[in-house]
């Protein structure tokens, strides 16, 4: 008994000291409960929240939540967020999947240790390859926005357009993408062309 505890507290060390074990439990746990215990989200568009709290795991030297922390809890709200309103439920369907292929963030203010903040997550709208979404990491200390992050969701196997119209059984217009969203395409299309450049291959379509 105590050699089968021992092998199996060494397997939860392995895990968490080798893999990014959090990451890996949280994520499908997020998407189990918006499955399972959340109501479904009908409106595409709709907003959101997903709540959290800045743990003396998140800090950094400077005792604020790092960087890299608001890009991983964007990552289990929108995991949530896609869950609720039937985005993976219709990739699963149509034999497809979605990654991501870049994002952005903006740092407006620090979020402190055991500050509680939610994370406001919302579909902005898409294109014949990809869905493009918004993370606002909102304090619930005063309702300031500390982070504003993009992210541009790759749809592969499908088109978002497919995936939409086989959420609402219809074909449904795109709504008009805002315009720093725009600017923000545009700079990752010319990025691509310049990098596909120097590689050789500006001739084929690529990321």
């Amino acid at each position: 008994m105590l050699e089968l505890l021992v092998a199996s507290l060494g397997l939860a060390l392995a895990f968490f000291a080798l893999l990014d074990g959090w990451y890996l439990v949280r994520v499908p746990c997020a998407v189990l409960r918006a499955r399972l215990l959340q109501p479904r989200v009908r409106d595409l568009l709709a907003e959101q929240l997903y709540a959290g709290r800045v743990l003396p795991s998140d800090l950094d030297l400077l005792l604020h939540m790092n960087n890299a922390r608001y890009l991983r809890e964007a990552d289990v709200a929108r995991a949530a967020h896609l869950t609720r309103c039937g985005v993976l439920g219709a990739l699963r369907d149509l034999g497809a999947h979605t990654v991501l292929a870049a994002s952005c963030a903006r740092y407006r203010r620090s979020l402190r240790l055991f500050e509680p903040f939610e994370v406001h997550t919302r579909l902005l709208g898409w294109d014949d390859r990809a869905f493009y979404l918004e993370a606002r990491f909102v304090s619930l200390r005063d309702g300031f926005v500390c982070a504003l992050l993009r992210f541009r969701q790759h749809v592969l196997g499908t088109s978002p357009d497919r995936v939409v119209q086989h959420l609402c059984k219809r074909r449904v217009e795109p709504p008009e993408l805002p315009e720093d969203l725009k600017h923000w395409i545009t700079y990752n299309e010319t990025s691509s062309q310049l990098l596909r450049a120097e590689s050789g291959l500006s001739d084929r379509k690529g990321q």
